[in-house]
């Protein structure tokens, strides 16, 4: 669909919206720190996750196959992964934007997408039942001080919030960005994305639960949308985006998006899907184009069985057209929070060099599940995140005009 179609599709709606784009990206996962690192450990095939000591489910001795964040970044960022892990994100966001030739408007906003926050900051706090802590660190316990501290860093003074949708908290931020710079409240939006939470304590939760598994390689637990999938794998990841309501430099034009709720269970997917596919039918509505435009699928993808058994479903009845559907989760495993940005990077690799860093196949499985490193067709891509609770959250992108 053209531009112009598109546009006057939109403005049959009763508005005429500019594109909103991705103009920098800054990330920390397993794979290191810095974006170029997920980037390589993306193309490599080798999962992110590995044997490590001391995040095992069982409390023992055992090693656990996660996918956590190294112990590094500057230390005047804070004294934890988590504040140290944002605060590189933002930064390195707004510097990848501002080599690419974006430039701050009159006003700058702030979003902040996570689930629980400073999970070691708040153990050590607890661990000594908050005797002998100062104000300072009480202070960066809090998920407004980080926000604070980036906002001081790069002279932010547009509206600032946190979200928090479960795994979908990554598009839920990204949309509001583009609601705020469609309704004319910023000009720029930071969206940060962050889950710094592999605990013994968490992976046992989530093992219990019947969703996570640390016992085993990747490939051998995790395979979304293949035979013999059991779940995901733990992983951490914090993302920083750089939205602007100006594509000069951009990396892909956020054309539309839309979110449901499940109403239905904690845990559990509704067994009908409506509310999935409703956000997927809403966000394909929103962004003006017609579901055979449509290239790619970047699933959410957890190789759970009901997972991964309401997104092939859409996938089949939706997307007959498309070229295929992949997740990178057997790769950088499951971020939570941080998860959707993670994987959103995918594709914004894929607009910009043309390849899609999909893992390989390791057993049967859907027809058109991407196999390894996959030359691209152009197109739009639908970014899905099916977050815990029924919070269902659907994006769809295309490549930046060169």
């Amino acid at each position: 669909m053209s531009e112009a179609t598109r546009q006057g599709t939109n403005a049959s709606k009763g508005r005429l919206e500019e594109p909103v784009s991705l103009c920098g990206i800054g990330s920390v996962t397993g794979y290191g720190w810095g974006h170029k690192l997920l980037i390589e450990g993306l193309l490599s095939g080798v999962s992110a996750a590995r044997p490590t000591p001391g995040y095992s489910p069982y409390f023992d001795d055992d090693v656990a196959w996660v996918a956590p964040i190294a112990d590094e970044g500057d230390p005047s960022d804070g004294p934890t992964r988590y504040r140290r892990a944002v605060r590189h994100a933002a930064r390195e966001a707004i510097h990848n934007a501002s080599d690419r030739g974006w430039r701050p408007g009159g006003v700058v906003g702030l979003i902040h997408g996570y689930v629980l926050g400073d999970v070691d900051g708040w153990a050590s706090f607890h661990h000594r039942r908050g005797l002998d802590a100062t104000k300072r660190e009480w202070l960066g316990l809090m998920p407004s001080t980080v926000l604070s501290e980036v906002a001081e860093e790069f002279g932010i003074h547009g509206p600032t919030m946190a979200v928090t949708a479960m795994c979908a908290s990554t598009v839920a931020g990204l949309l509001t960005a583009r609601m705020w710079i469609n309704a004319g409240m910023a000009d720029d939006v930071l969206v940060l994305s962050a889950d710094v939470s592999i605990t013994p304590e968490n992976c046992a939760a989530f093992n219990k639960l019947g969703a996570l598994f640390v016992d085993a390689p990747s490939t051998e637990t995790c395979r979304p949308f293949q035979e013999g999938s059991r779940g995901f794998t733990a992983g951490e990841g914090a993302v920083g985006f750089v939205v602007s309501g100006r594509p000069g430099g951009a990396y892909a034009n956020i054309l539309g998006g839309a979110m449901t709720q499940d109403g239905y269970h904690p845990i559990s997917i509704a067994p009908d899907h409506e509310q999935v596919f409703r956000a997927f039918r809403g966000a394909v509505e929103d962004a003006g184009v017609h579901p055979e435009e449509i290239a790619y699928v970047n699933a959410h993808g957890t190789g759970t069985r009901q997972g991964d058994a309401a997104e092939a479903d859409v996938f089949d009845a939706m997307f007959p057209a498309a070229e295929g559907i992949f997740s990178v989760k057997p790769l950088t495993g499951h971020c939570q929070g941080a998860a959707g940005a993670v994987e959103l990077t995918a594709s914004l690799y894929g607009f910009e060099r043309g390849v899609i860093p999909a893992p390989c196949r390791v057993a049967k499985g859907h027809p058109r599940l991407l196999d390894g490193p996959t030359a691209c067709v152009e197109g739009p891509i639908v970014k899905a995140s099916l977050g815990m609770g029924g919070h269902n959250a659907v994006m769809v992108l295309e490549a930046a005009s060169a």
